[in-house]
C-alpha cells in the first residue's frame, strides 16, 4: 500500500481504497506482482479503455477483478518473452497489419495474437503458473 500513498498522496478514503485494491490483488498474485500494481487517474488512450501493462507495470484508472488483473498480466509474461520492446513493435505491427484487413481498429485488437491469448485464458487463475512459453505463436 505504501506504493499506492508514496504516488498519490494521503488521505483516510484513499487509503481506505488503497487497501481494498491491496487485498483484490493479493488474493491471486504474489507480493512481487503487487508492486507492479498502479492506479492512475487516467490513461492516454480512448476512455472505454481502463487498464494497460506497460513494460510489467498494470496501470488501470480502477481497482481490477481478478480476470481483468489476469489479462493483464498475462500481458506482462508476454512483454518479458519477447525482452518488451519487441513485444510492442510487433503488437504495433500486427495491429496496423490487421487493420488494414478488417478496416475497424476494434476487430484488428481483438484479432491480435497477444489479445487473443490474453482473453482466452484471463478466466483460468492458474494459467499463469502453467504457461508454456511463447504460446501466443
Amino acid at each position: 500500500m505504501r506504493y499506492f500513498i508514496r504516488l498519490f498522496g494521503d488521505s483516510t478514503l484513499f487509503r481506505y481504497f488503497c487497501r481494498k485494491i491491496c487485498d483484490d490483488i493479493s488474493n491471486i498474485s504474489s507480493h512481487k506482482q503487487m508492486k507492479r500494481f498502479y492506479l492512475i487517474k487516467r490513461l492516454p488512450l480512448r476512455k472505454d479503455y481502463y487498464a494497460i501493462c506497460l513494460f510489467g507495470f498494470v496501470l488501470s484508472v480502477r481497482p481490477l477483478s481478478e480476470t481483468e488483473l489476469n489479462h493483464e498480466l498475462i500481458h506482462a509474461a508476454q512483454q518479458k518473452e519477447l525482452l518488451y520492446i519487441p513485444f510492442f513493435i510487433w503488437y504495433g505491427i500486427e495491429w496496423l497489419i490487421l487493420y488494414c484487413k478488417y478496416r475497424n481498429w476494434e476487430k484488428a485488437y481483438f484479432n491480435i495474437r497477444f489479445e487473443k491469448e490474453a482473453y482466452h485464458h484471463e478466466a483460468d487463475l492458474n494459467y499463469l503458473k502453467n504457461r508454456k512459453k511463447y504460446n501466443y505463436a
